[in-house]
């Protein structure tokens, strides 16, 4: 059972008699105030660290005092400094050239990030650190292996593809971490986990990290962790400083309403989440055809490719990166202004870990969401866990497409509506009227045309034309063809006839009446 002390932070702790005095903090505002030796005091200066936040304030103590741990906290809060130090302190005055500590995550960036920071830190006390994961050459790390390093940062598959051969010693090991455990837990590395633990010295610190506690995390933790103190900071939240919203939006205008937003001067640094794979590629086409660099990240893309997409979105090169929910627990980038979830993430977690990715270390980010009709649901079942009700957004002068929460189109000042029907084409091809009292162009010329018939029939009738002829002409004024054919029956003037021939022939008149070719 998971029998450790419950530590939320803030509240007194009625356990720590059984702790160091060092781990009976409840507030720390310096590095300083956690007795680290002089060596990584230099390294968290020369990282730029001026004051702990919530997690490593409550972790590093009780990782100091070598209890197991586990922590729960938002994604972007500092967890990896909140194990490596403890584990560094540890480690500079043990055995050196074999493994001391070993460090599994789920995800091949995540890995290599942290292994980036344990040779920051590693360097200022003479520790070295490999990362084991797979998408590339096996060989380097192979002999890393051999040579001893210090620190193993690996993700489960490939460790045990190491595991094979008989250079890998975990006989020294001092401190497991699982870092992201229930990311791990959510793509079925349980069982890898566990042939891995069986390979490990039962005596040893173990620390478990998360964003989130799952009753799966909480069993996983009660079956390896030992007396452990859990420590809660801001579970099943995103950091305070990050502003939330929602744009109800069709499935189809989602692109559109994406480079739309990219043309803001605040999205400077814009991480997009998609769902599928061949998503992130197609929308970072798009995006990049829009004016907007943009460049994809995912499972299916080479180790060294992903590798290239994350370090040029660091630099700046590409401000926008599209990546799949696989990579969302590797990309850990300062400076993100913008998350945007371009599909509705699966659950709450899912969001917190997405959204954690900006506001980092106590920075300020935005989290926009884009949620399409058949999505309501599933974002009901997320601001329930996280006791938000998230506020939608309509862009000004955008078409947000079909959706119950867009209210209709407000028409832009001065701008008439079409009343009627739709608008028909006759049989030459001009636009007939769509509704009274307003007349196509077509539609003026050819009333000229009846106008000026009606004025050579009314002179033909003063020059002696019949009773007959002067009733068709007359009707003619209102009839139009239909008078010229009773003419023409009449025996009227052949010039006359020839005049009105020209006059059809401009093509100004409607369509011939039959007889008359």
């Amino acid at each position: 059972m998971l029998t450790g002390a419950f530590r939320p932070i803030n509240e007194s702790h009625d356990d720590d008699a059984t702790l160091s005095p060092d781990a009976r903090r409840t507030v720390t505002t310096s590095f300083h105030e956690f007795h680290l030796i002089p060596a990584l005091l230099e390294a968290v200066a020369d990282m730029g660290y001026t004051r702990p936040t919530p997690i490593q304030a409550e972790a590093i103590p009780v990782g100091l005092a070598g209890r197991d741990l586990i922590g729960c906290a938002s994604t972007g809060t500092g967890k990896t400094a909140a194990f490596l130090l403890p584990i560094l302190q540890r480690l500079h005055k043990g055995t050196r050239g074999k493994c001391g500590a070993l460090v599994l995550s789920p995800v091949r960036e995540l890995a290599m990030q942290i292994d980036e920071q344990a040779l920051a830190l590693g360097y200022h006390v003479g520790l070295t650190a490999v990362s084991v994961v797979g998408g590339v050459d096996m060989r380097p790390q192979e002999r890393a292996l051999r040579a001893g390093a210090e620190i193993v940062v690996a993700t489960p598959g490939r460790l045990l593809d190491h595991m094979r051969f008989d250079y890998v010693d975990f006989s020294a090991l001092e401190v497991l971490v699982l870092d992201e455990a229930d990311r791990m837990l959510d793509m079925g590395f349980l069982p890898d986990i566990r042939r891995i633990l069986r390979a490990l010295p039962a005596e040893r610190q173990t620390m478990m990290f998360s964003a989130t506690m799952p009753p799966e995390i909480r069993q996983l933790a009660s079956d390896i962790l030992r007396d452990p103190v859990t420590i809660l900071v801001g579970s099943q939240k995103l950091a305070s400083g990050i502003a939330q919203s929602v744009y109800p939006v069709a499935q189809s205008r989602k692109a559109a309403l994406l480079t739309t937003l990219l043309r803001r001067d605040a999205m400077r640094s814009v991480l997009v989440f998609v769902k599928r794979k061949a998503d992130a590629d197609r929308l970072a086409r798009m995006v990049s055809r829009s004016g907007v660099a943009a460049t994809s990240i995912h499972s299916d893309r080479r180790q060294e490719d992903r590798i290239a997409a994350l370090e040029a979105f660091r630099r700046g090169e590409y401000p926008v990166l599209i990546a799949t929910d696989v990579a969302a627990r590797g990309i850990d980038v300062e400076g993100i202004s913008h998350v945007v979830n371009f599909d509705v993430p699966f659950s709450s977690d899912d969001y917190i870990h997405r959204g954690g990715r900006t506001a980092r270390a106590g920075a300020v980010g935005e989290v926009i969401t884009f949620v399409a009709p058949d999505e309501e649901a599933d974002l009901c079942a997320i601001e329930k866990p996280i006791g938000t009700t998230l506020p939608r957004v309509i862009l000004p002068n955008f078409d947000h497409g079909m959706h119950e929460h867009v209210p209709p189109a407000v028409r832009p000042p001065g701008s008439r509506e079409r009343s009627g029907p739709p608008r028909r084409r006759d049989g030459r091809g001009r636009r007939a009227a769509a509704s009274r009292g307003h007349e196509t162009e077509s539609a003026v010329v050819a009333r000229g045309v009846d106008d000026r018939r009606s004025g050579r029939e009314r002179r033909g009738a003063h020059q002696g034309v019949g009773a007959h002829e002067r009733g068709a002409a007359g009707g003619a004024a209102s009839a139009g063809d239909v008078a010229a054919t009773d003419n023409r029956d009449a025996g009227g003037p052949a010039p006359r006839r020839r005049r009105r021939r020209r006059g059809r022939a401009k093509g100004s008149s409607p369509a011939s009446p039959p007889g008359e070719h």
